[in-house]
């Protein structure tokens, strides 16, 4: 099948979880003989890859602006696809439900990837909360299908709209034991130090947890990886809250994957504050590694992790994690061995591309055979355990 996947940044995969899923499932598609087309967006002067892990690429500009760049490059890709028309389209976030007629009027079956609460996101308070809460309604009434990669997620739409939507999670590489030969290269020793990888955006908690941190007692440095486009007053008031402590180290963005593997593998503590998301994919990628995981108390976090993670609310309740993890290193080490075993048997890569690619078959043949003009329940796909 012609496959289309639209309205993330596009891969390579450099900026958050929607970008993973499409290179990890792309790429997997194609190896089982899809031709899979993925729209990205590309800045001036940016080199343009034509291919990418058997992935087409097609680059299309945006409107570089918070609000609207998102939408202005989903308006261009969904128009470029209509023109090609792939035999099904796979739409990441629902903000870009308001496009969604264009490919179901041009006969593309549409699957639209729901991914977390944004509107209960700080950067969009105010018309753009009420702009997702409505575009929502619309991904529910215009999509053939909502994949939603949480249970929490499921169980919002079920109970706001009254549907069901197709469970697929992310997945997660396993990490092998890594050598940290290039954490000296940040003057950085193995479990001598505690790690954020995260967006600056205030639903991340990045402000927590440099509160909570110190607040403790910690001997060892706080490292916070990460940045993004639009945040820099919330950058500067992460950074004023840190007050130029030697204690804590920006790092900025990570774009080398193979020194960002080594700061997971060699944390004594993960500390994650993400909140309105659903499953987060930087989540999984440092239990993958095995490091030990502090997050912040909400479902979708406590559905990954389960048992052997450790949760706060509060600067003070992260305060005494991370005095405890310094305490018993050797018990923290443990909870995350346990950790990346129970990933390897539920978050599995190859399981979810093949819930993409029967989900991708059912919708085309859906198409192919005729279909009413909206489908609002979407059968569930459960993905067992391999």
């Amino acid at each position: 099948m012609r496959i289309a996947m639209i309205g993330t940044r596009g891969v390579p995969a450099r900026y958050g979880g929607f970008e993973t899923c499409v290179e990890e499932v792309g790429r997997r598609l194609v190896e089982r003989g899809h031709r899979v087309a993925v729209y990205c967006r590309t800045g001036r002067g940016e080199p343009r890859q034509q291919e990418h892990l058997g992935m087409r690429l097609v680059h299309l500009p945006a409107v570089r602006h918070k609000v609207m760049e998102t939408l202005s490059h989903t308006a261009l890709s969904v128009l470029h696809a209509c023109r090609v028309r792939p035999d099904v389209a796979f739409v990441f976030n629902a903000g870009n439900a308001p496009l969604l007629p264009v490919l179901r009027g041009a006969g593309i079956p549409v699957a639209t990837h729901v991914d977390g609460l944004e509107w209960k996101r700080a950067k969009w308070r105010g018309a753009g909360s009420v702009y997702y809460r409505r575009a929502e309604s619309l991904a529910v009434r215009w999509s053939d299908s909502l994949i939603a990669d949480s249970r929490a997620i499921q169980d919002y739409y079920l109970d706001r709209f009254g549907i069901e939507t197709t469970y697929i999670p992310y997945g997660a590489p396993i990490l092998p034991d890594s050598t940290f030969d290039r954490l000296p290269e940040l003057g950085l020793r193995p479990a001598q130090y505690h790690l954020v990888v995260a967006r600056f955006e205030p639903e991340n908690n990045i402000h927590l947890a440099v509160e909570g941190y110190l607040r403790s007692g910690a001997q060892y440095p706080l490292v916070v990886v990460g940045s993004a486009p639009y945040a820099d007053a919330y950058r500067a008031e992460v950074e004023a809250i840190a007050a130029g402590s030697p204690r804590v180290r920006f790092l900025g963005s990570v774009w080398d994957q193979d020194l960002l593997d080594q700061l997971y593998a060699g944390a004594l503590t993960y500390i994650h504050g993400h909140s309105v998301g659903g499953t987060n994919p930087s989540l999984l990628r440092a239990m993958g590694a095995g490091a030990p995981t502090s997050a912040y108390d909400v479902p979708f976090n406590r559905e990954v992790l389960g048992e052997y993670g450790r949760y706060f609310s509060t600067p003070a309740e992260l305060a005494r994690l991370c005095d405890e993890a310094e305490a018993e290193p050797g018990q923290a080490a443990v909870r995350g061995r346990k950790q990346r075993d129970m990933l390897d048997e539920r978050y599995n890569w190859d399981a979810v591309a093949d819930a993409y690619h029967e989900l991708a078959v059912r919708l085309a043949g859906r198409a192919r055979g005729g279909r009413s003009p909206i489908v609002r329940t979407a059968r569930v796909t459960k993905l067992e355990p391999r």
